[in-house]
C-alpha cells in the first residue's frame, strides 16, 4: 500500500508537475517552490501515516507485558518504531538492573508480516526470520520450518489486559511447548 502510494506521487512528479509548470504565467521561482512544496507534503504525508497492513491486526500487542514466575517475572515490552514496524524487548529485573535477553522487530513488509527475534546466547546472536501463518483480532501466528526450536511462535489476546504467548515446535524429534501468560502492565 504505501508503495503505491510512493509510486502514485512520483508519477504525479514525472507528469503532472511538468503539465502544472508548462503554464507560461509560472516563473522559475514560483515553479521550484511548487515542487518543494509538494516534496513536503509528501514527506509531511509519510510521517504521519497510519499502520497499514497485517501488523495494524496486533494493535493489542503494544504495550509491557509481565509474566510471574516461581523464579520472578519476566516482562516484554512492545512500541511502535514506525507505520509499519514494532519494536519489542523481552527482559528480567535483577535488584536495579534490567537484563534484555531477547530483542524483537515485529515488521510489515511488501510481502507481509515478519517476526524477528535476536536472543541472548542463541543463534549466534543472529536474528531470525519468523513469517506470518496466521492472524486474527485476537491472534497471532508465525512460523520458520527450517529453525532448531521453535518453529513457531503465538500471541493470543484473552482480555484487554491479558495474552498468553507460546513457543512450540520439535526439538529433539519430540514435539514440544512452552506457554507464557502474561498481564498488561498499569
Amino acid at each position: 500500500m504505501r508503495v503505491k502510494s510512493i509510486v502514485a506521487f512520483l508519477q504525479f512528479f514525472i507528469y503532472g508537475l511538468p503539465l502544472l509548470c508548462s503554464d507560461k504565467k509560472l516563473t522559475a521561482t514560483m515553479k521550484i517552490k511548487l515542487g518543494l512544496t509538494m516534496w513536503c507534503l509528501a514527506m509531511l504525508w509519510n510521517c504521519t501515516a497510519q499502520p497499514t497492513g497485517e501488523i495494524t491486526q496486533a494493535k493489542w500487542l503494544i504495550g509491557t507485558w509481565e509474566n510471574k514466575t516461581s523464579r520472578g517475572s519476566i516482562y516484554e515490552d512492545w512500541r511502535e518504531q514506525s507505520n509499519s514496524e514494532w519494536v519489542g524487548m523481552s527482559f528480567i529485573l535483577q535488584e536495579k538492573d534490567t537484563v534484555v535477553f531477547e530483542t524483537i522487530r515485529l515488521i510489515q513488509e511488501e510481502k507481509g508480516l515478519f517476526y524477528i527475534p535476536i536472543v541472548k546466547d542463541q543463534n549466534n546472536s543472529l536474528p531470525v526470520r519468523f513469517g506470518l501463518k496466521s492472524i486474527s483480532e485476537s491472534q497471532v501466528l508465525f512460523e520458520n520450518l527450517q529453525h532448531d526450536f521453535p518453529q513457531f511462535i503465538s500471541y493470543t489476546q484473552i482480555h484487554a489486559d491479558s495474552l498468553v504467548a507460546e513457543i512450540s515446535g520439535f526439538k529433539n524429534g519430540k514435539e514440544q511447548k512452552q506457554i507464557f501468560p502474561m498481564s498488561r502492565m498499569k
